[in-house]
């Protein structure tokens, strides 16, 4: 995220990205870090970047754009390596400038690396104060942590070396590759885990062609890897050209990882596996688990589109309304919840979503999405379904109200700003506007996922499992 020393001055937008490393000694790793790339779009749309190296020397390339935009064939021709990391960036407030996209490089006295982070550290003042650097001067929390290791270099450790010690001071969630001119890639998780990261191979298990780490799995599928396991909370894994090394580089902070809930409700894709869970299952799990809450008398279960379709499948699945569709989703627009501000993000609805008139007009529907969190999407969609016809719109939310904010990486506004935290459900729905609105419970929630102790849901409890800013902890503004 950029540096502010005050969270809490108005919106803060705060990012979730994708990462990717692949080592294959022999080719050029470029492409399929591209196809992984493009596998991990959908968790940001801001930049994106690689650094590859070869020949002794580490080159970056990254811009503001899509992947495809941003790496053109005559670019990636340009851009040999056989190790190669990746980066695609969400979109947060006041992070425009090219700059800011990753990988982020660093060349100290006895070492070239270049980083790229998934996730949002909680105390990047307190370590900029404590090595007396200016804040402002940094562009990202990630500028920070290549600048400290950078000095630790300096001072004659290795990038490992520098990465423990750096790594042991961070507060926060980061899921980070580290491509370094020695010829490896590191990729380190949080002691939470609250990021995913995965690991996986290249070729046979009798004849490995590389390794690769990447956000989800669907990175890997689309490469043809085949997936190994998860990388655990605070374990570094280092890909060479003759292997994976494993180390815990950081003690795990308890014996379940904190994976964050909403990489199960919005964030990762239905096909990706987290914690041996496929995702697309859990979503419809939500569905049904959530008609069993209260029943409703409707002609029709519409998903609004991506991630609530599972669960309104699950829904009419348990309910015996029919499942049907009743929103065409434009797919070159981007995720409304990344969208930088409130005004564009209510403007981007209907760019995003056409309701299909036909199925709509004269029906009591019931409309299945991930969640609410400033209502201002919600109220324009339910809008716009009632002018195209619908009698009825009874909404149903497959994630409980979202009532504080997240410092551990997800895009959340301040909790003054944040719908469930100010009012009750009832004048949620009356400012929404549909005919009822019911959220699935908590509990519901975790039978869904099928990990009853385990995720982070602090966004839904407050219960937050590791530091965040003093000002949470002091009753400050929000």
């Amino acid at each position: 995220m950029p540096i502010d020393p005050d969270p809490f001055d108005g919106e803060r937008l705060k990012e979730a990205c994708g990462v990717v490393g692949i080592v294959a000694p022999g080719t050029n790793a470029v492409y399929p870090c591209y196809d992984a790339l493009y596998a991990l779009q959908h968790r940001g749309q801001e930049s994106a970047g690689m650094a590859a190296f070869n020949d002794q020397q580490i080159t970056v390339v990254k811009d503001n754009g899509l992947v495809s935009h941003v790496f053109t064939d005559s670019t990636l021709r340009a851009l040999p390596g056989a190790f190669v990391i990746g980066h695609t960036r969400y979109s947060t407030s006041g992070s425009a400038n090219w700059t800011a996209a990753q990988p982020v490089f660093r060349s100290a006295e006895g070492a070239v690396f270049a980083i790229a982070h998934n996730g949002n550290l909680t105390n990047t003042v307190a370590l900029a104060d404590e090595a007396g650097i200016a804040v402002t001067s940094m562009l990202s929390d990630s500028d920070l942590v290549a600048e400290l290791l950078a000095r630790a270099v300096d001072r004659g450790a290795s990038v490992a070396e520098a990465l423990q010690e750096v790594l042991a001071r961070a507060e926060g969630a980061f899921s980070m590759v580290i491509l370094e001119s020695t010829g490896r890639i590191h990729a380190v998780r949080d002691p939470h885990g609250f990021r995913p990261l995965c690991l996986g191979q290249l070729g046979s298990a009798e004849e490995p062609e590389g390794w690769v780490v990447a956000s989800e799995t669907p990175a890997l599928d689309v490469i043809g890897a085949t997936f190994l396991r998860e990388i655990l909370p605070g374990e570094m894994v280092t890909l060479t050209d003759i292997g994976v090394t494993s180390t815990q580089l950081l003690e795990p902070a308890s014996d379940k990882q904190d994976l964050c809930i909403f990489e199960f409700v919005y964030f990762a894709r239905p096909d990706s596996y987290l914690m041996g869970h496929q995702v697309h299952t859990s979503r419809r799990r939500m569905g049904e688990l959530l008609a069993g809450q209260s029943l409703v008398d409707a002609d029709l279960v519409m998903g609004v589109p991506d991630s609530g379709v599972p669960a309104a499948e699950g829904f009419a699945k348990a309910s015996g309304i029919p499942f049907g569709y009743g929103l065409v989703k434009n797919r070159y627009i981007g995720r409304t919840f990344i969208s930088p501000d409130q005004a564009k993000r209510a403007q981007s609805v209907r760019r995003k979503l056409n309701p299909l008139r036909e199925n709509i007009e004269g029906q009591r529907l019931v409309v299945v999405d991930d969640s609410i969190v400033r209502g201002t999407t919600t109220q324009a969609l339910v809008r716009m379904l009632r002018d195209a016809g619908a009698a009825q719109v009874h909404l149903r939310i497959s994630s409980p109200p979202f009532m504080w904010p997240c410092y551990f990486g997800i895009d959340t506004p301040t909790r003054s700003e944040l719908l469930a935290a100010n009012h009750t459900v009832q004048e949620m729905n009356d400012y929404i506007g549909s005919d009822t609105l019911e959220f699935i419970t908590l509990e519901n929630l975790r039978a869904a996922i099928g990990l009853s102790g385990e995720c982070c849901d602090a966004c839904l409890t407050g219960n937050y499992p590791a530091p965040v800013p003093v000002a949470i902890a002091a009753g400050g503004r929000w």
